[in-house]
């Protein structure tokens, strides 16, 4: 019978438009949910982090950092890591993360692009502290993809977006399930909205969701997953300077010059406060939301507002400005 139904050019419309009909007219009921639920979560109790144990990928810069200090001031114990290079500062994040309260932080220096290394860097936090609490899997890279440039380039963006999170999770999973832990994945909204000259940094995103969604099947309830979408954030990773040390195109005024942007203060902020009070989805800045559901509902318009606003915008960078 439903065969029959999807078959049909007509009957397969209608249920779409039926269906999309019916969720407009209880839209008004789940926006209010979504308000309740918000509402709600300023009330609900926090996770006590005091004496857990907390692993962060990418950590000696931008939100790795900031969420490494954020932990650190609710008296978690840190073990951080980031790959070895000249101007890391890695040591000096530790130290920092020591006077805002951590009892004792870790740090190691890793590449998450590489398995064996993922697999000590987990062993060697557990064999420090003796169990693993949070692992929060941040580290990343973005550059700006175009056809003119050798697609080889861009291998090692799924190699540390991707693999860099799926690597130290398979290992720091056994682990996570002793102490009902949490895994927090940083993952985009590029990965849902698949904005103009992300290419590959787009696709490794939204691999990351989807691997995560589909994780959270299979270790739920047990062990928590906490997916970060975000918007742009006032990090390095979105200036000039950095567009011009990686294999991408290479930009001329920071992506903060044209785009609304988030501070990364209150981005780290806002990350770790929802993952301690259990959300399980985390979207910041909170109007990013709204944009994932015009994607889903109503494609051709964003493709519309995609084309118009970000690559008008996309033509600002390219060009040196006051």
């Amino acid at each position: 019978m439903y065969e029959a139904c999807f078959n049909n050019n007509f009957t397969n419309a209608l249920v779409y438009y039926v269906l999309l009909l019916l969720l407009l007219l209880i839209s008004p009921l789940l926006l209010l949910w979504e308000l309740v639920i918000t509402v709600t979560s300023t009330f609900r109790r926090n996770e006590n982090m005091s004496g857990k144990v907390v692993l962060i990928t990418g950590a000696s810069s931008g939100l790795g950092e900031l969420m490494s200090y954020e932990y650190a001031k609710r008296g978690a114990f840190l073990a951080i890591t980031a790959i070895e290079e000249p101007e890391s500062r890695l040591e000096q994040v530790a130290n920092t993360a020591r006077e805002l309260g951590s009892p004792d932080v870790l740090y190691l220096f890793a590449d998450v692009s590489k398995v064996d290394e993922c697999r000590m860097f987990v062993e060697d936090t557990v064999k420090h502290f003796g169990q693993l609490d949070h692992l929060v899997c941040n580290a990343g890279i973005g550059p700006v993809y175009s056809i003119d440039i050798d697609v080889s380039k861009f291998v090692p963006v799924m190699d540390i977006n991707f693999w860099g999170s799926v690597y130290p999770t398979h290992f720091a999973i056994p682990h996570l399930m002793k102490t009902n832990g949490t895994i927090v994945v940083n993952a985009s909204g590029s990965g849902v909205l698949n904005i103009p000259k992300g290419g590959v940094y787009n696709a490794s995103k939204a691999a990351l969701i989807s691997f995560y969604e589909s994780l959270r099947h299979e270790v739920s309830p047990v062990v928590k997953i906490a997916i970060v979408t975000l918007g742009f954030i006032k990090t390095n990773i979105i200036t000039a300077k950095y567009s011009t040390n990686t294999a991408g195109v290479s930009l001329k005024r920071d992506i903060g010059d044209v785009y609304p942007t988030m501070s990364p203060d209150a981005c780290a902020k806002a990350i770790v406060s929802g993952v301690c009070k259990g959300d399980t989805s985390i979207t910041q800045p909170r109007f990013v939301k709204a944009l994932f559901l015009v994607k889903y509902l109503f494609p051709e318009l964003h493709r519309i507002y995609v084309n118009i606003y970000f690559s008008s915008m996309y033509n600002k960078l390219q060009k040196v400005g006051s």
